[in-house]
C-alpha cells in the first residue's frame, strides 16, 4: 500500500482550509495535518511535522518572502511549496512559487497539480537576491548568532555592551531583513550562511 502524502496548509480562513482538506482527503492519496493560520511558527513547526507538501496563502508571508521561502527550501529541500490563490495577489510574490493551487480548480486539477510536483525531480531553488538594504550590519550579525545561541535580550546586552533596547532594534531589523521571526528559524539561518 502506497503511504498517504502528508500536506500542510498555511490559510486564514477555516472554510478554505477546510474545503481543500475534505477535496485532498476524499482522494484517498493525502493526510492533511492540522492547519496553520498563518506562518510565524511554521519554520519552528516543519522540522517536526515533515509535510511532503506546504500549501501557503502567499500573502502570510513575511516582507521578504524570497528569503523566507529559502529557509523553507533549507528545511525540506524536496518539499514542494504551492501558492494558494483566491485574491489579488502581486506578481513579483507570486514568482517566488514554482508551484500554484488556484481555490477555482476543478477537483481533479488541484489533485493532479499536486502530483505533478510531487513526480517532478526538479525543485525550484529560490534565489535569494542580495540586495544592500537586507544585508546584515556587523552589529546585527554578532546579535542574530547571540539570538541563535539562545540568549536573552539582557544577556545580549551585557555581552556586547549596549541597551536592551539597542538590542531590540537589532532583532527587529534581523527580522525585516531575514524574514524570519522563530527563533529556531534565526538559528537556521545562521547556520545555512556560516555564522556559527
Amino acid at each position: 500500500m502506497t503511504p498517504l502524502v502528508s500536506v500542510l496548509i498555511v490559510e486564514p480562513s477555516d472554510i478554505i482550509c477546510e474545503g481543500l482538506r475534505s477535496l485532498l482527503h476524499e482522494s484517498g492519496r493525502f493526510n492533511v495535518l492540522a492547519p496553520m493560520h498563518d506562518t510565524t511558527s511554521l519554520e519552528e513547526r516543519l522540522p517536526a511535522i515533515r509535510p511532503d507538501v506546504l500549501i501557503v496563502n502567499p500573502t502570510l508571508l513575511s516582507a521578504t518572502p524570497k528569503q523566507q521561502l529559502a529557509a523553507i527550501a533549507q528545511m525540506r529541500p524536496s518539499m514542494p511549496v504551492f501558492a494558494l490563490v483566491y485574491q489579488y495577489v502581486e506578481r513579483s510574490l507570486l514568482e517566488c512559487f514554482s508551484h500554484f493551487i488556484d481555490v477555482r480548480a476543478s477537483r481533479s486539477t488541484i489533485i493532479s497539480t499536486i502530483g505533478d510536483a510531487l513526480k517532478s525531480s526538479t525543485v525550484k531553488t529560490v534565489k535569494v537576491e542580495t540586495d544592500e538594504n537586507y544585508e546584515l550590519s556587523s552589529r546585527e550579525t554578532d546579535v542574530l548568532v547571540l539570538v541563535a545561541k539562545g540568549l536573552s535580550s539582557k544577556e545580549i546586552a551585557d555581552k556586547l555592551s549596549i541597551s536592551v533596547h539597542t538590542v531590540n532594534s537589532h532583532r527587529k531589523n534581523i527580522t525585516h531583513k531575514t524574514g524570519i521571526k522563530s527563533v529556531a528559524g534565526l538559528a537556521v539561518y545562521a547556520m545555512i550562511h556560516n555564522l556559527m
